[in-house]
């Protein structure tokens, strides 16, 4: 199924570089902008990013490696103390 009209990537070319994107670095975090570098393409309008995203979090090997998960700082300040 084409996903990108623009560029012309399936599904199949976002699963194969995702898989060969973790195959190569386990611990590498996997973005969009990723798959459209190692499929040797750039986004042009956007308007396939929900669907382009979608097909990325079916893929199994998409998974945040574990030694990362976890890292995002809550901020624990109230708004009226960042405001000042």
């Amino acid at each position: 199924m084409i996903v990108c009209h623009c560029t012309g990537i399936s599904d199949a070319e976002i699963h194969s570089a995702i898989d060969w994107m973790r195959a190569a670095d386990p611990d590498t975090l996997i973005t969009p902008g990723k798959v459209y570098r190692a499929l040797g393409r750039r986004a042009d309008c956007g308007g396939c990013m929900p669907l382009f995203l979608e097909t990325m979090r079916g893929n199994a090997n998409l998974e945040v490696p574990a030694e990362l998960r976890g890292l995002r700082h809550t901020d624990t300040r109230t708004e009226r103390e960042i405001r000042r």
